[in-house]
């Protein structure tokens, strides 16, 4: 492709981009497509000579959005949004054309420095205190993986990565049932093992039992077992269960344990300080996780990782062969020895984009709205016959189920997963299950960028009139 023709393509492709945000609400929110459906109109092997640009182009538009699950639709309201607000898209497409490497300071010292600040923006954005510094990771798996190993590392007085584990006491990590599956999975390629995930009791209101986490920690210690560290959840896929933050990180304080706050969801809405005792006490932590590519608008992916203490992260990660070291430098920051991948992308400019095109108030008025709304939906569903709310709404997340007279218990499972997959098969709105108390619910989430309060008003529209005509 000649630089004339990348001119133009690239202006196309802007200029789809833009009428596809605008005719959004004209698509169904979930893919329509059937197993295998796009795949069968697709090549199988790769074309020896160069095909047409404007073929390639038409082949794009015919194939795929109609195979996509549209994540920017305002009516998205399933797992967590993953928000791509306007202006960092720009930032994003800007990104992409310079493709840089952002390993080292010196490979793209702008990047570096404005990660730096962006983070710190962020930081205090959200009210941590001043002695939290941080780094963009792709998602919060990755900044959850960091902190796992940081806590192998730390309990094994810094030799686990020279020594491996052979021999050694299982170290233990400890967190609730309502935290991520990506904490599990942390353990795996940490090595630590998933009997070593201790997954401590809830008590009525889905936080960790604090009386039971000390029970656990002295009876690993007394079985020979090494406690290693906690993971804290704030706002949990499944309900948005919130664990007592400054009764956890007490604990971790007291047995010497480094603790992890996983806010990858609710962190966001911290930018409100009303919201902001949900995690009373995360000062006490030795590290943080929020995605700004979930609630605030930053394309996915773009996660905060804040840390009390950067040399016991570096100190777990930083490897440094003679090639990637920076001389005549002192003082700099390498964010590859803050990360487990070398490779980084420049996602710090699409931050700065997304906090000064939109504002902290304009980000907070909007999750301000998400919470608003629904409580409002949570209020009317639980009112209309046949529904009952199954946890009420934590920020702008609630569960409920469809559960008309005369329909057992056991039966009513099945009517659920119905409900969820023919709200989803018709295509005005997008939900996800989950399994609450041994029973299915259906999980409401908004905070998609764009939505409008008639979005989430309408879902109830759909929600109901989807369940009353479903045979029981």
């Amino acid at each position: 492709m000649e630089d004339f023709d990348f001119r133009h393509w690239s202006h196309k492709a802007a200029d789809w981009s833009a009428d596809y945000r605008e005719t959004l609400r004209d698509r169904p929110v979930r893919a329509q497509t059937k197993p295998g459906e796009i795949g069968a109109q697709i090549a199988d092997a790769p074309p020896e000579a160069a095909d047409d640009m404007a073929d390639i182009f038409a082949d794009f538009e015919r194939l795929i959005p109609g195979g996509m699950t549209h994540w920017q639709h305002p009516r998205f309201f399933a797992y967590f949004p993953s928000n791509a607000a306007p202006a960092a898209v720009v930032a994003e497409q800007l990104a992409g054309a310079m493709a840089a490497q952002c390993m080292l300071w010196q490979t793209s010292p702008a990047a570096t420095e404005l990660e730096i600040r962006m983070v710190d923006w962020l930081r205090q954005a959200v009210g941590l205190p001043a002695d939290f510094r941080g780094v963009f990771q792709d998602t919060a798996s990755t900044a959850t993986l960091c902190a796992v190993l940081t806590m192998r590392e730390r309990a094994l007085d810094w030799q686990g990565n020279r020594e491996g584990l052979f021999g050694r006491p299982p170290l233990r990590i400890y967190a609730s049932a309502q935290t991520h599956s990506s904490i599990d999975k942390a353990l795996w390629i940490a090595g630590l093992g998933q009997d070593n995930l201790v997954k401590v009791p809830t008590d009525a209101a889905h936080a960790m039992d604090v009386d039971a986490l000390k029970l656990a920690i002295r009876d690993d210690r007394a079985a020979g077992m090494t406690p290693a560290g906690i993971v804290v959840c704030v706002g949990g896929t499944s309900v948005g269960a919130m664990d007592d933050v400054r009764a956890v990180c007490t604990v971790a304080a007291e047995e010497g344990l480094y603790s992890h706050v996983d806010a990858a969801w609710a962190g966001s809405a911290m930018i409100c300080p009303e919201y902001r005792h949900f995690w009373d006490g995360v000062e006490l932590a030795d590290s943080i996780v929020l995605n700004p590519h979930k609630w605030l608008g930053a394309p996915v992916e773009c996660s905060a990782h804040f840390v009390r203490s950067p040399e016991t992260l570096v100190r777990t990660l930083a490897i440094q062969p003679e090639y990637l070291k920076t001389h005549g430098r002192d003082g700099i920051v390498n964010f590859s020895e803050w990360s487990i991948t070398l490779g980084r992308r420049f996602r710090a400019l699409k931050i700065w984009f997304l906090l000064r095109a939109y504002g902290l108030e304009g980000l907070r008025r909007r999750i301000r709205n998400h919470v608003r709304w629904t409580e409002s939906l949570a209020a009317r569903l639980a009112a209309e016959p046949g529904f009952e709310i199954v946890t009420a709404p934590v920020l702008s997340l609630f569960s409920f189920r469809y559960a008309p007279d005369g329909v057992s218990e056991e039966a009513l499972d099945d009517l659920n997963l119905r409900l969820v997959n023919a709200i989803n098969d018709d295509g005005a709105i997008y939900l996800t299950q989950t399994v609450h108390g041994g029973r299915v619910a259906i999980r409401f989430v908004a905070g998609q960028f764009d939505a409008a309060e008639e979005d989430v008003a309408g879902a109830f529209d759909a929600i109901a009139g989807v369940a009353h005509s479903l045979p029981t």
